[in-house]
């Protein structure tokens, strides 16, 4: 069976000029490693540098599948504003974005962060207590960068397994280790 790997993060599809352009071919680059690790890749099925690492994924070959906030196509297009193009399969939960966030958490293998603010917090949390493995993707901001600061201030043991590295291909080896 394939490993499943999430992809939490900045969903902003207001992403700087410059800073913009280094996070975006840093979300290609860390899609194109799920590649070649043959995985499957989840996602919110959302916007930002998500989006553009799951557009990666998948011209690199990698099965995508969304978790929608949403109960159908129609209210996750038209209430959440969100994509239906960067996924090869979509599951429509109707629970919310903090419901999905359950559902997708809980349905990866190992929990990827790129960047990441409110969203991401609450995946990074549920991830952690889960004793979910956990790779996070330094120099891209936000959750991704705090993240060792927040499991200190969480102070709570669980089985997490939290892994650091600029580089996507190297993350992914520390993760996929991990694993064995």
């Amino acid at each position: 069976m394939k490993i499943k790997v999430g992809i939490m993060g900045s969903a902003d599809d207001a992403i700087t000029e410059g800073v913009g352009n280094v996070l975006r071919k840093t979300a290609e680059k860390l899609g194109s490693s799920i590649a070649h690790k043959d995985a499957l890749l989840l996602t919110g099925a959302t916007t930002g540098v998500i989006r553009i690492a799951g557009l990666a994924a998948r011209a690199a070959g990698v099965l995508h599948i969304g978790i929608s906030p949403a109960s159908n196509v129609s209210e996750h297009v038209e209430e959440y504003d969100l994509p239906v193009d960067a996924c090869d399969a979509i599951v429509y939960t109707g629970f919310g974005l903090k419901g999905r966030n359950v559902v997708l958490v809980r349905s990866c293998d190992i929990v990827l962060f790129i960047a990441g603010s409110v969203g991401a917090l609450n995946e990074f949390t549920i991830a952690f207590d889960e004793g979910k493995i956990v790779g996070c993707l330094l120099g891209t901001g936000g959750v991704a960068d705090e993240a060792a600061h927040l499991v200190k201030v969480l102070g709570k043991p669980t089985k997490a397994k939290i892994f650091y590295d600029e580089d996507p291909d190297r993350l992914l080896d520390k993760c996929f280790a991990a694993l064995e």
